[in-house]
């Protein structure tokens, strides 16, 4: 039986507002099972086969459906999509209707950095304990269109991001969260409701757990003020906190119980010793010690995060496109121990930029910047007199052929931009694979 058999009444007419790897599937599916579904998108393109579409900028106009499928970047306040819900119609996200009807249990993991490995990590940890297991959410495959695929058993581990969990209503088994620091302001109000979207992973528990980097202040506060509805695992990089789960140079413990030698996790940094804690927190009831331990050994990391790509001239080059703020450009520079050359800029969230000065002062000694964010952080480093060397690019190529006229052998050159890519590219995916393509056309 197809998976969204009997999803919504036959009669119940569906739009889906926004397109992209969220909707596209789950109207397609919708679509061959005999359902009405509209299609509505600001972008003007081309209608597409079966479906009724609306696409300009009139897109949000005469909302007459039943059902309202939001996608991620799409705000829930707009004011037709309220108009349309105050009028009876049930607006939703694919997360939602998914987790309203799974089977077994949910990991939910979110934060402003790191997710996308920490998620990576628990799902690899599961399996490498042949557990059943489903990724997907902000990460992996559309998780509604593969609802049939779960059982009582299936532990379905899923990204979240602050867009989604704006809308996201259901309670997670275990909830994580990173960390906290500014990010999509463009999106969010302002740093209240970014981080009122990250309490929502937790806000409906009633049981399970959450797992909390104590390290960080924002997270920290949501335990002294008594906001956590359910138990609380914690996790840091300081011993004398007694977490529940730590790290230090000699290795990874959990509970009492060391679980690898530092030595043996082969992802670089700080920030992955934290990635890889809170993996162990999430699974530990789940995974034995060995599962953890085979996959700290053999996790290579996420495509665009810290990914080697090639060495040309003695000059080893890593594209890092997922940083699309400056702490995680401050976490992937600084896994290095030595000084980098790094392309930075892209895209302005609207997040402050200003503890880049510090971060380049101490970790970059050249900076080639790129993007609406490029002359911002020009003017941020030559106020805070910044010693290494500034230049300023028209593009990704043209940035990464003057970081291979400056190298030397021995040089490591990475592509950190600290910005999202929508100026340049239509996601950090592609900005990668451009950067991949240039550097190996070297």
């Amino acid at each position: 039986m197809p998976a969204l058999s009997g999803l919504f009444p036959k009669d119940k007419k569906i739009t889906f507002v926004g397109l992209g790897v969220s909707n596209t599937p789950v109207a397609e599916l919708l679509l061959s099972q005999g359902y009405d579904v509209t299609l509505r998108d600001k972008k003007p393109t081309d209608p597409l086969p079966g479906f009724r579409c609306i696409f300009g900028e009139d897109y949000l106009e005469n909302i007459t459906e039943d059902i309202i499928f939001l996608a991620p970047a799409l705000r829930p306040d707009i004011n037709e999509i309220v108009a349309a819900s105050q009028n009876g119609a049930y607006v939703t996200t694919e997360l939602n209707e998914f987790f309203k009807r799974k089977k077994g249990a949910v990991i939910a993991v979110t934060g402003s950095d790191g997710k996308t490995t920490t998620t990576s990590l628990i799902y690899e940890i599961l399996k490498n304990a042949g557990v059943k297991t489903l990724l997907g959410g902000n990460i992996g495959s559309n998780l509604l269109t593969r609802l049939d695929e779960t059982d009582p058993q299936t532990v379905t581990v899923c990204e979240i991001s602050s867009f989604q969990l704006t809308k996201t209503t259901f309670s997670p088994d275990v909830a994580v969260i990173t960390n906290v620091s500014p990010n999509h302001l463009d999106w969010h109000t302002g740093m209240d409701e970014y981080i009122n979207a990250k309490r929502r992973v937790f806000q409906f528990m009633k049981s399970g757990f959450c797992v909390l980097n104590i390290d960080d202040k924002t997270l920290g506060g949501f335990i002294s003020k008594g906001e956590i509805p359910v138990r609380v695992v914690t996790v840091s990089g300081d011993r004398g906190k007694n977490p529940d789960v730590f790290f230090d140079k000699g290795g990874v413990f959990a509970f009492g119980e060391k679980i690898i030698d530092d030595v043996e996790l082969i992802l670089p940094g700080i920030h992955n010793r934290y990635n890889f804690c809170e993996a162990v927190a999430a699974t530990y009831h789940l995974a034995s010690k060995a599962a953890a331990k085979k996959t700290a050994r053999t996790f290579p990391g996420v495509k665009h995060r810290l990914e080697f790509v090639r060495e040309v001239g003695g000059v080893r080059y890593y594209n890092s496109s997922m940083d699309s703020s400056p702490t995680r450009t401050a976490a992937a520079i600084g896994a290095f121990e030595k000084k980098v050359l790094v392309i930075a800029g892209g895209y302005d969230k609207l997040i402050p930029l200003e503890t880049l000065a510090e971060v380049f002062e101490n970790h970059v000694s050249e900076a080639v910047l790129i993007g609406d964010t490029g002359p911002k952080i020009k003017a941020i480093l030559e106020k805070a007199e910044y010693s290494g060397i500034i230049k300023t690019a028209r593009g990704l190529e043209e940035a990464v052929k003057i970081l291979h006229n400056d190298a030397s052998p021995g040089d490591i050159a990475v592509l950190s931009p600290a910005a999202a890519s929508f100026d340049m590219f239509k996601d950090f995916k592609e900005r990668g694979e451009a950067f991949i393509r240039y550097v190996n056309a070297l």
